[in-house]
């Protein structure tokens, strides 16, 4: 039976490099598996996976549009898959993890989704919450904060470095914009004192 994994953490963790290591290791052993990226991720080259590290592979691009299951049925229709990959899950709608659902249920076809957790007020994605929520099984991936403790916030800086605590939940970047912190050091920055 097909399982739906979800793989969390804050930014610098690994996600990208895992992603693509597993992916690898399917095409090792000749097996089928496809990778979808979110379109409003624009870092690194379009229509690919990368990792700060330097490994990348061809993705296929999704938008809030899309329709993951129909999208994989189609290409299960042109060749047995696998596995199915997903970068940058914490993107995905509500109704796209229910899709994402259904990829794992009806077609079989297990789902490796990697995503932040949360953004930079400490706010669940939509993606996130309902991975979180309906995944078979849940994976965090660790990084450090700058002070060694396990890091599972993103703090949002502006162009002084400072924190920023309003605007949109997405605004693309990468470690110029953004630090991955400890809670201590997060409620210290974003949240302030919550004591009173």
């Amino acid at each position: 039976m097909a399982q739906l994994y979800f793989y969390y953490s804050a930014m610098n963790a690994g996600k990208s490099t895992s992603l693509l290591q597993s992916a690898y290791n399917y095409r090792e052993r000749g097996m089928h598996a496809v990778i979808f990226t979110a379109a409003i991720d624009n870092r690194y080259e379009v229509g690919k996976v990368t990792s700060r590290i330097g490994l990348q592979a061809e993705a296929q691009l999704y938008q809030e549009s899309d329709n993951i299951y129909q999208r994989v049925a189609a290409l299960q229709a042109e060749r047995r898959l696998d596995c199915i990959f997903i970068d940058e899950a914490q993107f995905l709608t509500k109704q796209q993890v229910m899709q994402v659902v259904e990829v794992v249920d009806e077609l079989d076809v297990p789902v490796l989704a990697y995503g932040l957790r949360t953004d930079f007020l400490g706010e669940t994605f939509v993606g996130s919450h309902y991975l979180l929520a309906w995944a078979d099984k849940l994976f965090e991936l660790k990084t450090v904060c700058h002070c060694g403790r396990k890091a599972n916030f993103v703090v949002r800086l502006d162009e002084k470095g400072n924190a920023v605590t309003t605007g949109d939940q997405v605004v693309i970047g990468g470690n110029d914009r953004y630090e991955s912190m400890c809670r201590k050091h997060f409620k210290e920055l974003v949240w302030g004192d919550l004591s009173g």
